[in-house]
């Protein structure tokens, strides 16, 4: 007889299943809150945890007078999600309406087409949902049936400026899905991703001195290298959370440090002046088709670097793209590359015998003798590219420049004076000037090394090198009053309000000669410019300018050239009162008429018209009223 209640059996089985059940769950629930806690946390955390980084802004680099040559502006990557369409009407649930998002998506992405310039077919491409294999880091639940990973961002555009942006996020200017929907907004899937650029507004002006930031924002020349540790900032961060679909959960953030933006760095470089001789060096080599030139303008007082210039250069906005002259461009020759100094070396061994006091300005030397006995040895000595029928003294040796003369002022000095002397001048180490570009120390032997026929040579510039801004300092030391100065390039740091943070003052390597040997050593440079030197070209009516002319043959295949040279004019004026340097050096060009390029042919013109350029532009007075002759006169004790 059939029982109104189910068996024991039954409901003890019943039973056992629902306990079971419960009991799966329990154990399920202890495994995923105690035994795999950790891991789960680890997981949780790294799905909704998420750390932010906000960039600092690079600091801006300044000239002397507070013109802008690198500034960082904000620019926008615009790109689209081209499954944020597809996504957004898997969520409406009713067709009708479906149908009706999708005309209303449509009509913004042919407004936006619009707006960019694009056809409609052209933005489609990017809008084009797309697959890619997928990657361990993928979330399995959000890969295609067919297990692809969906293409989530594609670059539409990029360097787009904030204002265009804004234009184009602007959700008044697309259409909306009805008039009682709420603000209308861009396409679905529009997105843009703000980053610094790095613009340089003159474009090539102080190329080799600025330098340039490359894509992956590393510093790589210049002062954007040197002065990084003030110009990069210090980036900011957040801790936060963020939701399923990637947003941020603002009110879950728990930590939040503010980007500190970078410094501005003001350079002793004067972007009139720089153009000044950037001007001069497109006409040199319009001209005289060089290889490469270099002109550099400084403080004589203080070493501070007014102008810096090398050809050829490039655009620091398209640096990948340096023209014609290819990766030589970028080359900094300036410090980078030496050359032997020729005849502007000659002002070490007479600087260093009139500071003995071994000569004055008035000692006669021999220079019609081909041959002197040196240390019980006969030695020849180096050809000149004049007779002289009489003796010449100091003074004239440097006026004529007197190869053989120098060699004589080489020899009374001895080799390790001479030696001591080039030192004390730069030559043979670095300048300790700011490592904008890998500078090279050049080229000069220790004096035990030197073979029999170098005291004869290095005193007229040969088998010694330098580059052009030892070269340069070198002169610095006679206009300074025999300080060799470091060449610097930095004035001072800036907060963002323009307050100074720090300032750079000279700095004095070491006395080279007395300051009575320099003034001796700038009147006779003064004869150099003079009717009877060797580069009146480079005189400047009514101002007292002492230089040096150099013409050296270039070693070509270990053979020095009679058709390939390196000219060059290096001075600095008013003489009495220096107040600034110039270095014109000119390597390997080729005067339009043929001939040899010397120095007083291809460089000191360029002096001139430069040092006539910065005149009215520096204020520069004349100082004193000792001309070249008279100096000469006086210090030859009245020869005519």
């Amino acid at each position: 007889m059939p029982s109104g209640f189910a068996s024991n059996h039954r409901v003890t089985v019943l039973a056992a299943f629902v306990l079971a059940g419960f009991g799966a769950v329990g154990a399920r629930l202890v495994q995923l809150h105690v035994l795999d806690r950790p891991a789960r946390l680890a997981e949780l955390n790294q799905a909704r945890r998420d750390l932010v980084i906000t960039k600092s802004r690079r600091g801006d680099i300044f000239d002397a007078r507070g013109d802008t040559l690198a500034v960082s502006r904000t620019k926008v990557a615009l790109a689209v999600d081209p499954w944020a369409l597809d996504d957004l009407l898997k969520a409406e649930k009713k067709p009708a309406r479906r149908a009706q998002l999708l005309a209303v998506e449509l009509e913004k992405r042919a407004r936006l087409a619009e707006l960019l310039g694009l056809s409609a077919a052209e933005l489609e491409k990017f809008f084009a949902p797309a697959t890619r294999d997928p990657r361990p880091s993928d979330d399995p639940h959000r890969l295609t049936e067919d297990g692809r990973a969906k293409v989530r961002w594609v670059k539409l555009n990029e360097g787009v400026e904030e204002s265009v942006y804004a234009r184009l996020t602007d959700g008044k200017l697309y259409p909306q899905l009805e008039k009682s929907s709420p603000v209308p907004t861009p396409p679905a899937g529009l997105v843009g991703t703000r980053y610094a650029v790095r613009t340089y507004p003159h474009g090539q002006l102080a190329a080799h001195v600025v330098g340039f930031i490359n894509k992956e924002e590393t510093p790589v020349t210049g002062v954007e290298k040197f002065a990084d540790f003030y110009l990069h900032g210090a980036d900011g961060w957040r801790e936060t959370e963020k939701d399923g679909r990637q947003r941020e959960l603002a009110q879950f953030r728990s930590r939040e440090v503010e980007p500190t933006d970078g410094l501005g760095v003001v350079l002793s470089i004067d972007s009139a002046v720089q153009q000044m001789a950037e001007a001069e060096l497109a006409q040199i080599a319009a001209k005289f088709s060089p290889a490469k030139a270099t002109i550099i303008v400084s403080e004589a007082r203080t070493g501070f670097i007014l102008a810096l210039a090398n050809w050829p250069t490039f655009d620091l906005n398209h640096y990948n793209d340096p023209g014609p002259a290819g990766e030589r461009a970028l080359r900094n020759t300036a410090v980078a590359d030496y050359l032997e100094p020729g005849s502007t070396f000659k002002i070490v061994a007479s600087s260093g015998a009139v500071n003995d006091g071994l000569v004055t300005a008035r000692s006669e030397f021999d220079c019609s003798l081909d041959k002197v006995t040196y240390k019980g040895v006969v030695r020849p000595l180096p050809k000149e590219d004049h007779n002289f029928t009489h003796p010449l003294t100091v003074a004239e040796i440097i006026s004529h420049s007197s190869n053989r003369g120098a060699a004589q002022l080489g020899m009374l000095l001895g080799e390790e004076k001479l030696w001591g002397y080039a030192h004390a001048f730069g030559f043979g180490e670095p300048t300790g000037f700011a490592a904008i570009y890998p500078e090279s120390p050049g080229l000069l032997a220790n004096w035990k090394k030197w073979s029999g026929s170098d005291i004869t040579r290095i005193p007229m510039g040969h088998t010694v090198a330098a580059t052009p801004l030892q070269i340069h300092m070198a002169m610095g030391v006679i206009a300074s009053g025999g300080l060799l100065l470091r060449p610097q390039l930095v004035r001072e740091v800036r907060d963002a309000t323009g307050a100074a943070v720090h300032r750079f003052g000279p700095v004095v390597r070491s006395r080279a000669v007395s300051e009575a040997t320099a003034r001796t050593m700038a009147q006779m440079l003064m004869g150099v410019v003079s009717s009877e030197g060797t580069a009146p070209d480079a005189a400047i009516p009514g101002y007292n300018v002492a230089g040096k002319t150099g013409t050296t043959q270039k070693l070509v295949d270990g053979q020095y050239s009679s058709t390939h040279h390196v000219a060059s004019f290096v001075g600095f004026f008013p003489a009495n009162r220096p107040e600034v340097v110039i270095s014109v050096i000119v390597d390997d060009g080729h005067p339009p008429g043929g001939g040899t390029a010397y120095g007083r042919l291809v460089a000191a013109p360029s002096f001139k018209r430069l040092g006539e350029q910065l005149i009215p532009y520096l204020d520069l007075k004349p100082a004193g009223t000792l001309s070249a002759v008279s100096g000469l006169l006086a210090l030859e004790g009245g020869r005519p």
